[in-house]
């Protein structure tokens, strides 16, 4: 939300103050936002039912408060000054209404993210979607939905971790470099409508960037929430990608949320607690932890994740394809090649795969390889010309000369 938008351009910071409602009696839920003592801040305090016992409590700034309000509306909470609205519109023959709509018509046309979010309302309203054999609520589609890939192939080994996810479990995927951990969850949550934020731990997440800092804007010192409370906050799903190099303190922190009613702890910003939205989900991708400890060697830098952490999480192992269900993903995706094209080059992604496992290779091989160095070889029709830029530039010369190699192997074999 911002000054642009048609819904608010009629409400200062002054007006945002109030009790926002739904529901009636014990369904009763309601919000109530106060200014704070702090300059640009306010206090929001939330509850259920007849009577004003708070149960969430906690500050922010003008920023967080709008995006809130937003929220608040799409659930369906209204304001008593907006209820007044309503009111006189109806007894003006809705014109309120009817401008309403225009603007928002208008900011739709001016928004690509909005007509997204339209365009994935109209796929249905179904409560649920079906991904393998598990009925998964549906989210609220948002910017940060990831793209369906609907050649991605959903298997039978998914439909524990499906439903994991559906029961608020916290799920960690372990397994080689380029197996698909993170691509699961990206895709259950693109058939789902729900934002998905990703924290790598490979050097590129600090603790500030994880929790939150305190900065200077326009004079004022004003925190900024990292990538965890954010999640939390606004029900997105947070992959924790390459857990097994985090730092100690990010572990830390994440060991208070991993259970399914735990809350965040800032510390920082005076010991707030930050509730889970319902829809907030925790995952962690790890190369080197639990059943997987004995390829620590191949991940340089990777940490041993203890019993008592591991135990906290649902920690499944995630290989790659086999063959035929690889095959599948490659019709699926490029529907000119043939079946024993498809076939025999998944059969060199495996070799390939079962080399680096030994040692033999440095570097693994994705599926997302695989399919690039299918397409280059539709388009040039030249196995080879094809490999180099989508396989040999990207490893050493010892690798390319044993990739290629296994390549031949499976090539003359055919022939």
């Amino acid at each position: 939300m911002n000054a642009s938008d048609p819904a608010w351009q009629d409400e200062s910071p002054e007006d945002l103050p109030g009790l926002y409602s739904r529901g009636v009696g014990r369904a009763r839920e309601w919000w109530r936002v106060t200014p704070s003592e702090r300059v640009h801040m306010y206090r929001i305090e939330h509850g259920r039912g007849e009577h004003d016992e708070v149960d969430i409590d906690t500050v922010v700034d003008l920023d967080n408060l709008e995006a809130k309000l937003l929220k608040w509306r799409r659930e369906g909470y209204v304001c008593a000054t907006q209820r007044d609205e309503e009111v006189r519109a109806a007894q003006a023959g809705s014109a309120f209404a009817s401008a309403l709509r225009q603007a928002v018509a208008s900011a739709r046309a001016e928004r690509p993210e909005r007509a997204l979010v339209a365009a994935r309302r109209l796929r249905g309203n179904a409560a649920t979607v079906r991904i393998g054999r598990v009925d998964v609520p549906r989210g609220e589609p948002n910017a940060l939905v990831p793209r369906v890939n609907a050649a991605y192939l959903f298997t039978e080994r998914d439909d524990d971790i499906v439903q994991d996810i559906v029961e608020n479990r916290r799920v960690m995927l372990i397994g080689h470099t380029g197996s698909g951990k993170t691509s699961f969850i990206e895709q259950v949550a693109a058939r789902a409508d729900y934002g998905v934020l990703r924290a790598n731990m490979n050097g590129q997440t600090t603790i500030s960037d994880f929790v939150g800092f305190w900065t200077v804007k326009g004079g004022e010192t004003i925190w900024i929430d990292g990538v965890l409370p954010v999640a939390m906050r606004e029900g997105y799903w947070l992959i924790v990608d390459e857990l097994d190099f985090a730092e100690p303190s990010i572990l830390a922190v994440l060991t208070a949320v991993l259970e399914p009613s735990g809350r965040l702890l800032l510390k920082e910003r005076g010991n707030e607690i930050v509730e889970a939205h319902p829809s907030f989900r925790l995952f962690a991708t790890a190369n080197a932890a639990g059943a997987m400890s004995a390829y620590r060697h191949l991940y340089q830098g990777a940490n041993l994740l203890n019993e008592a952490f591991l135990d906290r999480w649902r920690v499944y192992v995630f290989d790659y394809l086999p063959v035929e269900e690889e095959t599948e993903v490659l019709l699926r995706t490029l529907p000119r090649l043939t079946q024993p094209l498809a076939q025999t080059l998944a059969a060199i992604a495996a070799d390939c795969r079962a080399a680096f496992a030994r040692e033999d290779l440095a570097s693994a091989f994705s599926t997302r390889r695989l399919i690039d160095w299918a397409e280059l070889m539709l388009r040039t029709g030249d196995l080879e010309r094809a490999a180099s830029p989508a396989i040999y530039a990207k490893v050493s010369a010892d690798d390319a000369a044993l990739i290629r190699s296994i390549i031949r192997h499976h090539v003359i074999l055919d022939a």
